[in-house]
């Protein structure tokens, strides 16, 4: 069986305030990108779980969520045989996209197809909140609005057509290096979360576009003016708006047309501004 493990982007980012168990409650709009690592799974006789990557720098033991995942369903329904896993990884790491956790989500779909255990998408989920906040939303997919701390989804309509351009600098940036540079209390204007669902709703791309905001993204630009040079780079070239994803350091931008989204593309590969680059669209259809 080969699955797509497919990036995101967080259109819409505020995170609401700390909570007494260190974690923060978060708003997030969520939207999932064709841009994708792919996951085969193999089942075989003997027990456990193999796990080999394309990146050696990559776990391939129960620190890797692909690993965790798989273990979480096998142990939990006791399957008495074993999987061979190859994970062929494409997303950047550490990157603000979700490449592990979009991987971590194929798995459970994976196992659970395999071996006939019959969960349903949301039993899938509840049980993908135990790996980490992001797999839920990667096994739903799609558009969807998060809260608590990422795993309170809701889905939303799909978001208006649109080309998406990702540039990845030559750094990574940890979810906890984005909450250390977060300094709530002085947060002026939350982003426009409920004003950005609403757009989605009408349709309304151009409302969507004007509502982008990522509360991570001053701190993290200040101490990676990189990121903040890729962006202006996008947006004087065509892009309706450019803005980190998640605890960063990937840009996003949207583009209307096929023909601006090209030339800015050749534009950032020549600046040599980012080690990664992809040209792409959003996703429309949760089917694996």
């Amino acid at each position: 069986m080969r699955l797509r493990a497919m990036a995101k982007v967080n259109l819409g980012l505020d995170v609401v305030r700390k909570r007494e168990d260190g974690y923060h409650d978060v708003r997030m709009v969520m939207q999932t990108i064709k841009m994708y690592d792919l996951l085969e799974i193999t089942p075989r006789k003997a027990k456990g779980i193999s796990l080999t990557t394309n990146l050696p720098y990559i776990p391939t033991d129960e620190r890797n969520l692909v690993y965790k995942a798989a273990k979480l369903l096998m142990d939990e329904f006791q399957v008495d045989s074993g999987v061979r896993m190859q994970l062929h990884k494409f997303i950047p790491v550490a990157a603000g996209m979700a490449g592990g956790s979009s991987d971590a989500a194929a798995a459970m779909v994976g196992i659970n197809q395999i071996f006939q255990l019959g969960l349903s998408e949301k039993q899938l989920m509840e049980r993908g909140v135990l790996i980490g906040a992001d797999v839920p939303y990667c096994v739903l997919r799609g558009t969807a609005l998060a809260e608590g701390i990422g795993e309170i989804l809701t889905p939303l309509p799909q978001l208006p057509f649109c080309y998406i351009l990702i540039g990845k600098p030559g750094i990574s940036v940890s979810t906890k290096t984005a909450y250390e540079n977060l300094k709530l209390e002085s947060i002026g204007n939350h982003p426009d979360i409920d004003g950005m669902v609403a757009a989605i709703e009408e349709q309304d791309l151009d409302g969507v576009i004007r509502r982008l905001e990522n509360v991570f993204e001053p701190g993290i630009v200040r101490q990676y003016p990189v990121i903040g040079q890729i962006k202006t780079l996008m947006e004087e070239n065509g892009a309706e708006k450019a803005m980190m994803s998640g605890s960063g350091p990937t840009v996003f931008g949207i583009f209307k047309d096929r023909k601006t989204l090209k030339q800015a593309y050749d534009r950032l590969i020549r600046s040599q501004l980012a080690r990664n680059v992809f040209a792409t669209q959003v996703f429309h259809t949760r089917r694996r």
